[in-house]
């Protein structure tokens, strides 16, 4: 949940972190609502970020939804670290 002004660089992290914005929701007098699917392991370090992108102005929540295959670039990356 993030005002308006700060939409932009919110949907950009969201997008960074390999995020799929699901929808936006108008939820009161110049605040939106952000419906994504984000990978858990792009989530840490969220909460500091958003932050301090919307000035201490946003909040959010995340639940389980279900698992995805990973992409094949990220796949070999985590391979090679286990392997090391």
């Amino acid at each position: 949940v993030v005002p308006d002004d700060y939409m932009g660089d919110v949907i950009g992290d969201i997008n960074s972190r390999r995020g799929q914005i699901q929808g936006m929701e108008q939820v009161g007098q110049g605040v939106q609502e952000i419906n994504a699917f984000v990978p858990l392991a792009s989530m840490f370090g969220y909460a500091t970020a958003l932050r301090s992108k919307t000035q201490g102005r946003g909040q959010y929540a995340m639940e389980p939804s279900h698992y995805e295959q990973v992409p094949k670039s990220i796949a070999e990356t985590i391979v090679k670290e286990k392997n090391n």
